[in-house]
């Protein structure tokens, strides 16, 4: 689509926001008692934020205007923020993570496919070099250890390369031959011509030059018309920007010149040439006014404010010099009663604590309310932004897509002024002493003696420091190693594994149509594939892909994937490490059995997992067959030991995470029921069931389709997809993928074009396998 259609999408994602903005100040700030209606207000924005999410992602993505992309930034990560917390209070409402919005959506005129999460494309394109970069030591140090193996390279005979050469060197002689033949015929049409041309009459020589000439000029109008009609519909450019915009011929430069930097060096060197000294002048005029002025009230000059009293900008901000001499004795003597202080504090946050208790019988008589939200303030700024920057610019005469360099100044400027206010500081300082000395006769040394008690806090807060670094569990203790070293370490020792290239979009499967009458009888229906991708994408992707997300949004460190075997517990892992680029650590029991044993070796090896994690987030730990960690029985031999301690520090290693690591600690289970549900529940945040995969889901353009298309098969008469869906009940998406890519053996592709495929062959191979029977998932939805 042309560059007008992106900046249209945005124009009505942001016009939509506001009116949901709106919506939600005049509903989600009032107290109601209706938990039904505060249901349907949630999922009707939820679908709303959804739809506005999914266009600012493509608008983002599709444009190339630098500073528009900059201006849709925060708005769509805030957007993803603010559907997360929906999705929290949509949980807290209905105590369960799926909600079914069929309802809502017939409501609004929308398909089932409108809820689905979008992944920007950005988590990967902006870091695209650093990811490929890590890719490639990566499998440098795998092929080294020898835990990958190189593609062989297939060796060619002696015979087979005489062969070729032939066969190349003939193919030459034939077109260089046909090149000489073809000048001979040339030549001899054209002697013949010479000989039999005679003289023409003046009448057909005239007819002849006309008939060219005609020719001419009419496809001279017709090409000129075109080019008219062309640049009418908006498909090229006029001749004046056609030279200048030659990039919009080719859209495989799009991205490219998304990443093309903004030559802003330029711009800062400019202002800080041109408004740089007015800038100085006018900082210097403002503190010796506020310097007489002060002594004119007080009788002598102010102290200059320190860095902790926020230096410079004391004085700049826009108070009388009463008002800063007061806040300097005032800031003087509380730094004289700071035990007296903290002491109230103290007493400040007790009270504080006994006070939210009353607050929350308050809110359960009154109602529901909505919690407070970290991204309305973000998305109420962009949406201003939006209006004074951007609304009312012309984009259609905007081929150049190029930067307004107004706004690159008024980003500019302030990092100008901010390095003259540190320059104007050390001078005025300066002048200050000089003042004080000579006119109030104060010897400068005396600032100097009062720099002697920081010095001493400085060394008790070292102390203090030094004293709670040994109360630290050892889990954080710093080390000596650099990352490159642990990241070779953990790679070797088959800790950090290759992700294997795997989109969410590849786990398939159709939308439950039973789950809202299932619903009505009072029982609680299993969640469907879409249902499953909509959480792995909500809690897995979109914290990980997005630092500001990660930081502001409902934190969520661990996530438990639990399910049967083949369900694609594994797929969904490695889904969320490609969709996101992130680093893989395998901290499966059997995966560390014997590499680090001990209590110390497990808590080495946790340290370098969680410094690496963090250095090099995001990053997704992995730990399968997480039941065994947490196991009823008692252990039998120094691995299960092993395993269970590596369970008891996890809630340690959880501990450690803050919201500013992109750090995800995924578990993957196919018996939870022979597990210590207690505290293998507290360990994990999130808990998604994957079910078996239902009737609609194996039949039509799902499971049996896709693969026996993606493992080239073809249909024909003979085949009943119908009757391998009704037969395949029970079985997951492992067994069916096992079942077609046994049968699709190299000979039977072969034999396929004389020999169609036939349902029975299907059938008899699945025979071979261990359904999941009804009792074994009953007991999976009796732990959860």
């Amino acid at each position: 689509f042309p560059t007008s259609t992106y900046c249209k999408m945005w124009a009505d994602a942001q016009k939509d926001l506001d009116i949901l903005l709106q919506k939600e100040r005049e509903e989600f700030l009032q107290p109601e008692t209706n938990l039904g209606k505060v249901s349907k207000m949630l999922a009707t924005s939820y679908i709303q934020y959804m739809e506005i999410f999914r266009n600012l992602a493509a608008a983002y993505d599709h444009l190339i205007h630098q500073q528009k992309r900059a201006a849709i930034r925060p708005v769509l990560d805030s957007v993803m923020g603010r559907i997360l917390e929906i999705k929290k209070e949509m949980v807290k409402l209905d105590n369960s993570e799926c909600q079914y919005l069929d309802d809502i959506l017939m409501e609004l005129k929308r398909p089932p496919e409108d809820i689905e999460i979008p992944i920007p494309k950005y988590f990967i394109e902006e870091n695209l070099e650093v990811l490929q970069q890590r890719e490639k030591t990566l499998d440098e140090i795998l092929l080294n250890a020898g835990l990958q193996e190189q593609k062989p390279v297939e060796a060619m005979t002696l015979a087979e390369a005489i062969k070729l050469i032939q066969v190349a060197e003939r193919a030459r002689q034939g077109r260089s031959r046909a090149v000489f033949m073809r000048k001979i015929y040339l030549e001899e049409k054209r002697t013949t011509k010479q000989e039999e041309q005679t003289g023409q009459s003046p009448d057909d020589a005239a007819t002849c030059i006309q008939k060219v000439w005609r020719g001419y000029i009419q496809r001279k109008k017709t090409e000129k018309m075109r080019e008219e009609e062309m640049i009418f519909l908006g498909i090229t450019l006029p001749p004046h920007l056609e030279g200048t915009s030659s990039f919009q011929k080719c859209a495989g430069t799009v991205k490219a010149l998304q990443g093309d930097a903004q030559d802003e060096v330029s711009f800062k060197d400019k202002l800080r040439e041109t408004e740089g000294p007015h800038i100085k002048e006018t900082l210097q005029d403002q503190i010796s006014q506020c310097f007489t002025e002060c002594r004119h009230i007080t009788g002598r000059f102010p102290d200059y404010p320190p860095e902790k009293a926020g230096g410079a900008k004391a004085i700049f901000s826009e108070k009388t010099p009463e008002q800063v001499a007061e806040e300097l004795a005032a800031k003087q003597e509380a730094e004289k009663t700071d035990q007296k202080g903290k002491n109230e504090k103290e007493q400040k946050e007790k009270s504080k604590e006994k006070k939210p208790q009353k607050a929350g019988k308050k809110e359960e008589d009154e109602g529901w309310k909505m919690g407070p939200s970290n991204f309305l303030s973000i998305l109420e700024e962009g949406s201003s932004q939006f209006k004074v920057f951007w609304q009312n610019r012309d984009n259609e005469s905007d081929f150049l897509q190029d930067h307004d360099p107004e706004l690159i100044k008024e980003g500019k400027r302030e990092e100008v002024e901010e390095e003259i206010r540190v320059q104007v500081a050390e001078l005025m300082e300066e002048k200050l002493r000089n003042l004080k000395l000579h006119v109030d006769g104060e010897k400068v040394g005396t600032q100097k003696k009062g720099g002697k008690p920081e010095k001493k806090k400085k060394k008790k807060h070292q102390k203090r420091r030094q004293k709670e670094g040994t109360r630290e569990p050892k889990l954080m203790s710093p080390a000596r190693r650099t990352i490159d070293s642990l990241y070779q370490e953990l790679a070797e020792g088959g800790l950090l594994i290759k992700a294997q290239a795997v989109n969410l979009s590849d786990y398939i499967g159709s939308y439950d149509c039973l789950r809202s009458s299932l619903r009505g009888t009072g029982a609680q229906p299993l969640p469907s594939a879409p249902d499953v991708r909509q959480l792995v994408a909500l809690y897995g992707i979109l914290p990980l892909g997005s630092q500001t997300v990660h930081e502001n949004a409902p934190l969520v460190k661990s996530m438990l994937l639990a399910g049967p075997a083949g369900v694609g517990k594994k797929m969904l892992v490695h889904a969320i490490c490609t969709e996101t680029g992130a680093n893989l650590f395998n901290l499966t029991p059997s995966n560390i059995a014997g590499k680090y044993p001990g209590k110390e070796g497990l808590l080495m090896m946790l340290h370098m997992v969680l410094k690496v994690g963090k250095e090099l987030q995001p990053s997704v730990v992995w730990i399968g067959d997480t039941e065994k960690m947490f196991s009823k029985a008692a252990p039998k031999g120094e691995e299960e030991m092993d395993s269970k301690r590596l369970g008891k520090m996890l809630p340690q290693f959880l501990k450690a995470l803050k919201a500013k690591d992109r750090v995800l600690v995924v578990g993957t289970t196919a018996r939870p029921f022979e597990a210590n549900i207690g505290p293998f529940c507290k360990v994990y945040q999130k808990i998604i069931l994957i079910p078996r995969p239902d009737y609609m889901s194996r039949f039509g353009k799902y499971l049996w389709k896709h693969f026996i298309l993606q493992n080239g098969g073809a249909f024909s008469s003979l085949e009943n997809l119908s009757c391998l869906a009704q037969v395949s009940d029970g079985f997951t998406q492992g067994h069916i993928l096992d079942v077609v890519q046994t049968v699709l053996s190299e000979l039977r592709l072969l034999q396929m074009p004389r020999k169609p495929l036939r349902t029975e062959e299907f059938a008899t191979s699945l025979a071979r396998h261990t359904p999941v029977y009804k009792e074994e998932q009953e007991t999976f939805e009796v732990t959860f």
